[in-house]
């Protein structure tokens, strides 16, 4: 009797095809997604939205050399329904929320188009490194028919690097729980000085071979928690020549707030302003948009500064 195989849950693992000149990554979310989401009664096509941002989030944060570096992601708009979507990595710890119009999103059905949610807006992608405090900032119009493209149009706009992203959720028929997987490829950059990046796609024939093959990855497979990491990787590249696992991460779930980092960012404040935040009873109560939890200080807990 073959033993069940075991769910392949919360992890994110990179891989590269030496001879192909690319790199890549393959994630898949469960209990942290579900942890995530339940913080707020999302209505099923913005759990969508930010199942597919976190998984998108979890394979870019991943590629981050500096363990205490933090990958953001970010899409906002004026007009649109969602009017802001916030997720962050930071050594394998995720979070995310997003800012939405109950009203207008119930008049567009059950599968609004990206475009119908955010109406135009911005993508942006913000790498911080720890160590050296460099922050790399890209900002380009939300484009496509879903997070998916919009990260792909990312890249070839802002970074000039071919890419493929793939993106898929499922949802469970007994208990309702989300499972949600991605792939995510790159031609290796050359650094050539005074060419463009994208001029791989002309001096190397063999980005759109793998380009092609990712691009038959279903969300069924992605989001399949029985089906290993490793094995999505080898169900697509099993007749390259060499293909390099790398190594991979646990993601868990890494909301930051707290009463006494509450305190601390309070305290940067002028007195009276934290007394202006305050109600009758002399509280500040704060509210953390990722876990939706709230924060109540108390103004005499902050010590005069001494004389």
């Amino acid at each position: 009797m073959n033993p069940v195989p075991a769910a392949d849950l919360d992890r994110v693992t990179g891989f590269a095809i030496p001879d192909r000149h690319v790199r890549g990554r393959v994630a898949r979310l469960g209990p942290v997604l579900n942890e995530i989401l339940s913080a707020h009664a999302y209505p099923a096509p913005i759990e969508k939205l930010l199942a597919e941002a976190l998984t998108l989030t979890a394979l870019l944060g991943s590629t981050l050399k500096d363990a205490e570096g933090q990958m953001t992601l970010q899409a906002q708009t004026q007009r649109g329904i969602v009017s802001l979507m916030v997720c962050d990595y930071k050594n394998g710890e995720l979070r995310g929320y997003v800012q939405f119009d109950a009203v207008r999103l119930s008049q567009l059905g059950k599968n609004p188009s990206l475009k119908s949610l955010f109406n135009g807006g911005y993508l942006a992608v913000t790498f911080d490194q720890a160590l050296t405090k460099e922050r790399y900032q890209g900002i380009v119009p939300l484009e496509g028919a879903s997070i998916s493209e919009a990260a792909q149009n990312y890249f070839f706009q802002s970074e000039q690097i071919p890419t493929l992203v793939r993106l898929g959720m499922r949802r469970s028929k007994e208990d309702g729980k989300i499972v949600a997987g991605g792939l995510f490829l790159q031609h290796l950059p050359e650094g050539e000085v005074g060419r463009e990046r994208l001029h791989v796609r002309l001096d190397h024939p063999e980005w759109q071979h793998v380009e092609a093959l990712g691009g038959t990855m279903g969300a069924d497979e992605l989001a399949d928690p029985a089906i290993a990491l490793e094995g999505l990787v080898w169900r697509l590249f099993n007749e390259e020549s060499e293909v390099r696992m790398l190594a991979g991460s646990d993601l868990s779930r890494g909301c930051r707030c707290g009463a006494d980092y509450i305190q601390q960012v309070l305290a940067k404040f002028p007195e009276e302003e934290r007394a202006a935040m305050a109600d009758e009873g002399g509280v500040i109560k704060v509210d953390c948009a990722f876990c939706s939890k709230q924060f109540p200080v108390a103004l005499a807990d902050f010590v005069p500064p001494a004389l």
